[in-house]
């Protein structure tokens, strides 16, 4: 009578005959059977084992881990073309002078002595009155001056407006240079032109209207106005205020004056911190409120992946990690922290050469951060984030291996205790 080992003997060893298993003690049937069972459980771990390594390039994960960034950019048809750069406290110096904006104390600060609104410009409207002393000859029909002790003759003449060719017309003393010129200066040469026609004549000249020397503030603002220049030299945040204040915080928006041909940026928070910033305005200038949010986006082992914005004033990398919630502690490779960016073709001495840059003349740079370098932290403070950067935070090695022994043995055990019911 065959014992309930037998078939698994016949299954697993077709050239045993059965007969042959009568004259076999049953103990060493039961220790056969056990080294057969354990060879078919081995090899079906073996075999999930094979499976499992076959998938691990599949594997689903936030990114490519430290080395293989490194290694990917090696290939032939990438090598020369980004640029691999290790942060330190030189490479963060450089980069910090390269990105230094200049102020508006130094590109808009040189105001002449004598500024433009206190001049008369094309368009400008002029009040002009002219006195005569007694006894009047030109102007003797004039009223009286109630301000003079004796009889004064004045005449306050209609409004005058400097032409195109930068002249006004005054009676008795013709065609009057005013275009470029103070109101005092007018007044001299209306007295030397009446010299000789009226008796001890005196002039008066103001500007009425400035309709020359006008500042225009645009952009996100409350109202876009056109803001006339008075002697007293208005400023930029009095065209800002003028102009009923920003829309937007004021830590993400940027101020941009444009004069003639040129123009200068900075943002709006700096310029209220600093009063240097906030420099004489000239006639013709532009201001414009420029809303600017600017952004990097955070991705790989980082507290959160996601577009974050931050201030036109800027951001370091130290802030930048704290916004995005720091390194998952139990994801992050601290020696993988990377930042990939568009730089300039002068921005560094960069390790490859030649510097192959995009269309665009922009050369795509990997900055690499070790944070497992002490300094580094130090690094991180002075090492200013841009625009559109993208920084990434690899998986630690053994966090892909932990993943891949989670997807070994949640299809192992299955296929172990189903193995194990035929026992």
């Amino acid at each position: 009578m065959a014992t309930p080992l037998q078939p698994a003997l016949q299954v697993t060893g077709p050239g045993i005959r059965p007969w042959l298993l009568s004259s076999v003690p049953s103990k060493v049937l039961r220790i056969a059977a056990t080294a057969l069972r354990a060879r078919t459980l081995a090899a079906a771990a073996a075999t999930v084992l094979f499976a499992g390594c076959s998938a691990l390039q599949q594997m689903p994960t936030a990114g490519p881990h430290t080395d293989t960034v490194l290694e990917s950019l090696e290939v032939p048809s990438v090598a020369g073309a980004v640029q691999i750069v290790n942060v330190d406290a030189q490479v963060a110096r450089t980069l910090v002078s390269k990105i230094r904006q200049s102020s508006f104390s130094e590109t808009l600060g040189n105001q002449p002595e004598r500024t433009q609104a206190s001049l008369i410009g094309a368009g400008d409207t002029l009040d002009v009155t002219v006195w005569e002393a007694p006894p009047a000859t030109l102007f003797g029909m004039g009223p009286i001056d109630p301000r003079s002790p004796s009889t004064v003759r004045s005449v306050t003449l209609p409004e005058q407006v400097v032409d195109r060719d930068g002249n006004i017309r005054v009676p008795f003393a013709g065609a009057i240079r005013a275009l470029g010129r103070t109101p005092q200066d007018v007044q001299a040469d209306i007295v030397r032109n009446l010299n000789g026609k009226a008796n001890q004549p005196e002039a008066l000249v103001r500007i009425l209207r400035n309709g020359s020397s006008m500042v225009t503030v645009v952009g996100e603002v409350a109202n876009s106005v056109r803001l006339p220049l008075t002697p007293g030299g208005e400023r930029l945040l009095d065209a800002l205020a003028a102009a009923g204040g920003v829309r937007q915080p004021v830590n993400k928006m940027t101020l941009q004056v444009t004069r003639g041909s040129d123009y200068s940026a900075m943002p709006l928070d700096a310029v209220i911190r600093d009063p240097r910033q906030n420099v004489r305005l000239q006639g013709g200038d532009v201001v414009t409120a420029i809303y600017q949010p600017l952004s990097f986006t955070a991705l790989g082992a980082t507290g959160k992946n996601e577009e974050i914005p931050f201030e036109a004033q800027g951001i370091t990398l130290a802030q930048a990690l704290a916004r995005a919630g720091g390194m998952n502690d139990a994801r992050s490779d601290p020696r993988g922290v990377f930042i990939f960016r568009f730089e300039s073709p002068d921005a560094l001495d960069w390790p490859l050469q030649p510097v192959k840059a995009t269309p665009e003349g922009k050369v795509p740079v990997v900055y690499r951060v070790n944070l497992l370098n002490a300094e580094s932290f130090f690094v991180m403070q002075s090492f200013r984030m841009q625009d559109r950067d993208v920084m990434y935070v690899s998986n630690a090695p053994a966090v892909e291996l932990q993943k891949f022994l989670n997807l070994v043995f949640s299809i192992t055990y299955p296929v172990l205790n189903t193995i194990q019911q035929f026992r």
